[in-house]
C-alpha cells in the first residue's frame, strides 16, 4: 500500500487527477479501454471538476467505461445521487460515450434485483474475471468505504460483486460493490483527509485488524492500493 501525504488539498486533487489520466493512457494503449468505478462525495467532486477542466483534451474519454462504487437508492435527478454529481461535474462536460456509462440506479426495480442486473453489466464489460482498471474510493469518519458500513452483514460477503441492502441508521437502501470485486482491481486509489479522519485512518493503517468496526481494512494493502491523505489526517 502506497501512502502519499500532501501538504494541501489542491496538490492532493491534482495528484488524483494525474493518476487517473496516467492510468487511462496506459490502459487504453494496452487494452483499448479503461474501465473505472467512481465514488461520490466532496473529494471526488473536486477531482472530477479538475479532470473536466485541465484534463479534458488529454484523456480519450470515448474509450472509458464508467461504473460506480456505490450509490444511495435515489432517482438520478436527486441531489443525493452520486451519479447526478458525476454527470454535473464531469460526464456532461467531456465527450464520453453515453453507452459506456452505467449509473447504479434504475426506476421501477427493486434495489436487490438491480444489484444482480448491475453485476451482469459489469460482467458484460469485464468478463467473469471482473477486474476493474481503476477504482476510486473515499473513506468516512467511521472508517467505512463504498457502502460497506461498520457492523453490517455485507462486510461478510464473499461471492457477490454487487449487493443492495437497507441501511437502518440512514433509513434508506444502499447499493454497492463488495470487497471481493474491489480487491480484484488493478489499481485502487483511496482519498481521505482532515482531522475528522485521523482516528479511523490510524486504526486502519496501524491498528488491530477489525473490519467489522473499520471496513476500510477489508481493502487489501497491496502495491496497487494507493492512499492519498494529508498531514491533518495523519496527525503530523
Amino acid at each position: 500500500m502506497n501512502i502519499t501525504v500532501f501538504d494541501d488539498l489542491d496538490q492532493l486533487y491534482k495528484g488524483a487527477a494525474e493518476t487517473f489520466a496516467e492510468l487511462s493512457e496506459k490502459s487504453i494503449q494496452e487494452k483499448g479501454k479503461f474501465v473505472v468505478a467512481l465514488s461520490g462525495g466532496s473529494s471526488p467532486k473536486a477531482i472530477f471538476k479538475l479532470l473536466a477542466d485541465e484534463y479534458a483534451t488529454r484523456i480519450d474519454w470515448s474509450k472509458i467505461y464508467f461504473f460506480w462504487v456505490d450509490e444511495r437508492w435515489v432517482p438520478l435527478n436527486d441531489d443525493k445521487s452520486n451519479a447526478k454529481m458525476t454527470f454535473e461535474t464531469l460526464l456532461d462536460k467531456v465527450p464520453v460515450n453515453k453507452g459506456h456509462v452505467f449509473p447504479m440506479y434504475k426506476d421501477n426495480v427493486l434495489p436487490e434485483d438491480f444489484a444482480k442486473e448491475y453485476e451482469a453489466q459489469i460482467r458484460n464489460v469485464l468478463g467473469d474475471e471482473g477486474v476493474f482498471d481503476f477504482i476510486l474510493l473515499g473513506m468516512g469518519d467511521d472508517g467505512h468505504t463504498a457502502s460497506l458500513f461498520p457492523g453490517e452483514e455485507i462486510l461478510n460477503e464473499k461471492d457477490k460483486w454487487v449487493e443492495a441492502y437497507y441501511l437502518k441508521p440512514q433509513e434508506m437502501f444502499r447499493i454497492t460493490l463488495t470487497a471481493p470485486i474491489i480487491n480484484k482491481a488493478e489499481n485502487i486509489l483511496a482519498v481521505a483527509f482532515g482531522e475528522t479522519k485521523r482516528h479511523a485512518l490510524n486504526e486502519i493503517l496501524n491498528g488491530t485488524y477489525n473490519p467489522e468496526l473499520y471496513p476500510m481494512q477489508l481493502i487489501e494493502k497491496k502495491e496497487n492500493f494507493r492512499f492519498f491523505t494529508d498531514h491533518k489526517a495523519m496527525g503530523n
